[in-house]
């Protein structure tokens, strides 16, 4: 895969808490925007080859199968169309997650979208010139709605997620 889109954040709890909030993979509608609903589609409800189908509010859906599990840390998970592969305009497509102590009872958080790009010359054109700006916003607000979530137990909404983002901002 050729591109990657990351995000980091620093969640105010310790690890043990943090991955038994992240392999619950049930919890997607939770803190990803315009997600409403997640369904565990495998009969394992985590680790290699778990999968769920998270639907978002257009109506449309994405499956997500793990193809990478590492017990306490971290894992990642293949985004994919049933059998047609990844959704457009990806060729292929995985996110990562991954959990690193930050000290004092702290987590930081790792958010990767790791992708091919569709359509050759024009999909590279279409990523450099609109898509990069895109997805790492979409990386990042990913990250900041766990963080969230994870902290206060709360859904994050979309005024929530305005003041996540000016308050990422002046952190930086």
């Amino acid at each position: 895969m050729k591109h990657e889109a990351t995000a980091r954040v620093v969640i105010d709890l310790p690890k043990a808490e943090a991955w038994a909030l992240l392999r619950d993979l049930s919890l997607a509608h939770n803190y990803v925007p315009a997600a409403v609903r997640t369904e565990i589609t495998s009969d394992k409800p985590e680790g290699l080859g778990a999968s769920r189908r998270v639907y978002q509010r257009s109506g449309k859906s994405v499956d997500e199968t793990i193809t990478e599990w590492n017990e306490g840390h971290g894992f990642i998970i293949r985004l994919h169309k049933g059998e047609k592969g990844a959704p457009l305009p990806f060729r292929r497509a995985a996110f990562r997650y991954r959990l690193d102590d930050a000290g004092h009872s702290r987590t930081a958080l790792t958010t990767s979208l790791i992708f091919d790009m569709r359509w050759g010359y024009l999909g590279q054109l279409l990523y450099e010139r609109l898509l990069h700006y895109v997805l790492r916003g979409v990386i990042s607000d990913i990250a900041l709605g766990m963080k969230q979530y994870y902290e206060s137990g709360e859904v994050v909404n979309s005024h929530q997620l305005k003041q996540l983002r000016i308050g990422a901002r002046q952190e930086v």
